[in-house]
């Protein structure tokens, strides 16, 4: 595991390679598999694969969406927040299980962060995926995570830019 951890990198420049079938299959298993408070499972996951609908979630948002624009597998990440007060921290842990998978089957992936962004001045990103998506109500929209085989290869993080200042033990 600490080898998937340190050779991750956000990716946001994929090529045209599509993410085959079984690792979109491993993929699913693997958010469906993500732990939950009490088990409630309050989320739901919206695999995307057609490059229409992708490039017209870009515009969730003015910024921070590029990985949109290449990306051949893009996962929105919502929950009915009428199941569980938690909600965005069980999607929180499904995206990030997501990636880390998406890592071991050396493909790479970008969180792009939809909960309290805006879209417009009137119209959350939330709200504008809703439509697109046609996401009921009460389901509310944490994260899309982008999927594809890297364009480019980045090296995870050297180990001496690790801020271990921020590590406390026993106390503050």
């Amino acid at each position: 595991m600490i080898e998937i951890l340190r050779n991750r990198r956000s990716i946001r420049k994929y090529t045209n390679q599509p993410v085959e079938k079984e690792k979109t299959e491993i993929l699913k298993e693997a958010v469906l598999r993500s732990p939950s408070s009490k088990n409630i499972n309050p989320w739901e996951f919206i695999f995307l694969t057609n490059p229409g609908t992708i490039q017209k979630l870009k515009d969730c948002k003015p910024h921070g969406t590029t990985p949109l624009a290449t990306a051949p597998l893009a996962v929105v990440i919502c929950a009915d927040e009428t199941k569980n007060d938690v909600w965005i921290e069980d999607c929180s842990i499904a995206s990030i299980l997501l990636q880390l998978t998406a890592q071991t089957l050396e493909l790479g992936s970008c969180w792009i962060q939809i909960r309290n962004r805006q879209h417009s001045e009137t119209i959350s990103s939330e709200k504008y995926i809703q439509k697109l998506l046609d996401i009921p109500e009460n389901f509310r929209v944490l994260s899309i995570v982008t999927i594809g085989y890297p364009a480019n290869k980045r090296s995870g993080k050297p180990f001496a830019e690790l801020q271990f200042e921020k590590i406390r033990t026993n106390r503050f």
